[in-house]
């Protein structure tokens, strides 16, 4: 089985207010890119890569009148894919949900929420559309974190029968917007990374759970962040990855950043800077697996259009990576 963590930029921009596909020549958002070409690009990369689920962060959109889950179904249909049906969770007022496309011959899937509810209180980390209360900077003072992004909790089975828990997660970028001062920039970045981490920590709460019922856990999504991403990394100790890790999850990637081996680095993003007038690339994208499924034949790949050799020699395909998103999908080949 195949299953993929993707973070399309803009996908809501490509569908209009009846969550159909805009396939014409007006601008989509990303950088010199129309919508027809992006929706074309997206379709082949789908295609492409084919697999049997697809974690997908900045979804299209839920609100007053679009849906998330009917515009990836008229997504797929466009293109002829099998993952055909769509789950969404608690969906968020960023035009940036967290849905998993997924094909229903092969698996089984239903949001199931774990954690007290809103208004609540439990022994374990509240459930993700709620306030998680934590001393973030030792005042002996209860701060409250909420996810503007809840993940996305999952029960999953599988044609052979193997149940899984997979967590899908977009956590908050820590870049200081609308800050004028470097004192401004300063404060606001330091208090982004705290939120963060706050996060990282409430995730790692919910996957020590699943771990001690002896459930299989899967997270898989865009964490924003990697062992000496910022400068002030220093102030905590611990990136958010490594937080949500731990000891009992693996990604081999993360375990490469985490190992900080030069040269040895993948990535997962790319983007532009107007200023430097230069690409800077970062691994942002993760696919962390607990320890009982390493014994089933997991390999792990990230379909970069330059770093990937078969992507690489693909010429028509590295071009619908580049024009499809400034991220890359992620996926994990499991025997499951």
């Amino acid at each position: 089985m195949r299953l993929a963590t993707y973070n399309v930029e803009w996908f809501a921009n490509l569908f209009d207010q009846n969550d159909q596909l805009m396939e014409d020549d007006r601008w989509s958002g990303r950088q010199d890119v129309t919508r027809g070409q992006q929706s074309r690009a997206l379709g082949q990369v789908f295609q492409r890569v084919d697999a049997d689920a697809i974690m997908l962060i900045e979804a299209p959109n839920t609100g007053r009148k679009q849906n998330t889950v009917r515009a990836l179904e008229h997504f797929a249909g466009r293109f002829d894919l099998r993952t055909r049906k769509s789950v969404i969770g608690f969906a968020n007022d960023t035009q940036q949900e967290i849905a998993l496309l997924y094909d229903p011959d092969v698996i089984e899937v239903a949001h199931d929420p774990q954690g007290p509810a809103v208004g609540e209180t439990g022994q374990g980390s509240a459930r993700f559309d709620g306030v998680f209360h934590i001393d973030l900077d030792v005042d002996a003072t209860q701060d409250k974190v909420v996810f503007s992004k809840p993940p996305l909790e999952l029960a999953m089975l599988t044609k052979n029968g193997t149940a899984l828990r997979l967590i899908g997660v977009h956590l908050k970028s820590k870049a200081p917007h609308g800050e004028r001062t470097r004192d401004a920039q300063i404060r606001r970045s330091i208090a982004n990374r705290r939120k963060q981490l706050a996060q990282a920590i409430w995730l790692r709460r919910r996957v020590d759970e699943h771990l001690a019922r002896n459930e299989s856990v899967i997270v898989l999504g865009d964490l924003n962040d990697g062992p000496g991403l910022d400068e002030y990394e220093h102030l905590f100790g611990r990136s958010s990855v490594e937080i949500v890790l731990g000891e009992d999850l693996t990604d081999p990637h993360a375990g490469k950043l985490i190992a900080r081996r030069a040269g040895e680095v993948p990535t997962t993003a790319r983007f532009f800077n107007p200023e430097a007038k230069r690409f800077f690339q970062a691994l942002l994208d993760y696919v962390m697996i607990s320890d009982d499924l390493m014994a089933r034949r997991p390999a792990w790949r990230i379909w970069h259009p330059f770093d990937d050799v078969e992507c690489w020699n693909d010429a028509e395909f590295c071009d619908a990576l580049l024009t499809a998103s400034d991220h890359f999908p992620v996926t994990l080949d499991i025997e499951i």
